[in-house]
């Protein structure tokens, strides 16, 4: 059985100026971001995206993933909180930010963006669906260094259960890692390896959606559910579980969709 290290939430400080892990975690995104951007457009340069564009894309979607991320933590999980506390709301490097939240303020961060640039929506999602995974990734290490969205309690047997212990002395999954080896990591290989040939219109854009909203419905089975605005819902699932299920259900009603369509030209 582990412990949690319960690291100092500062990573380093500059003067006056303190950096914290959760925020170096999103600028690691960011950077990844951009990186893997403009090798998927050299790899890919029918699509027509150059790394001007890429910048472009990234500052629209810091400020799509930042302002949905955390309006979604305020009002779909902890609305409760953010109401006796209106303070914290701005307070991002303390974490609290909503995947599901984040998803739909890059959705109209990108719909602004291909608006103003003479790109199709779907050819936006397409090209970054790839880029995402790894963002997801440090943003899930950022949450583990944190000590926040911790585990369900787990079997003593479990070699890697840990305990955190401002929460309690039960062993726990350490969801955190699973959903950044899942969602991040793992997402990140089938979506890469995917988008590398050509593709119908939305087809990467719904296999993204299908593969994030089934990892993360699995991942939440492991990890303490958050309080959401209606707590543990039917069946048992958590909030999350069922923002995922509409996620999945587009995402096969897209790839129906280009089941009919050509490939894109190489």
């Amino acid at each position: 059985m582990l412990v949690h290290p319960q690291f100092d939430p500062i990573a380093f400080s500059l003067g006056p100026l303190s950096v914290r892990w959760y925020g170096l975690m999103y600028l690691i995104a960011f950077v990844l971001f951009v990186v893997l951007g403009r090798l998927h457009a050299r790899r890919r340069p029918e699509l027509g995206w150059n790394a001007q564009m890429i910048d472009d894309l990234l500052l629209y979607g810091v400020i799509g993933v930042i302002v949905g991320g955390r309006l979604g933590e305020v009002l779909f999980f902890q609305p409760g909180y953010y109401l006796q506390h209106p303070g914290e709301i701005l307070a991002v490097w303390k974490g609290g930010m909503s995947f599901h939240g984040g998803f739909l303020g890059v959705l109209v961060a990108m719909w602004l963006y291909g608006r103003k640039h003479g790109k199709g929506f779907w050819q936006v999602t397409d090209f970054i669906a790839p880029l995402v995974p790894t963002g997801l990734a440090a943003g899930r290490i950022g949450n583990f260094i944190n000590g926040e969205l911790w585990g369900r309690p787990a079997s003593l047997e479990l070699p890697w259960a840990m305990v955190f212990p401002w929460v309690d002395a039960a062993p726990r999954h350490p969801s955190q890692l699973y959903q950044a080896a899942g969602e991040g990591l793992l997402l990140f290989v089938i979506l890469w390896l995917y988008a590398a040939s050509p593709r119908p219109l939305r087809a990467v854009s719904a296999v993204f959606l299908i593969g994030y909203g089934s990892l993360r419905f699995l991942a939440e089975f492991f990890r303490t559910p958050d309080p959401g605005i209606f707590g543990t819902l039917s069946l048992g699932l958590s909030t999350a579980q069922w923002l995922c299920v509409p996620m999945v259900v587009v995402g096969l009603a897209l790839l129906v969709l280009t089941r009919t369509a050509a490939p894109a030209p190489r």
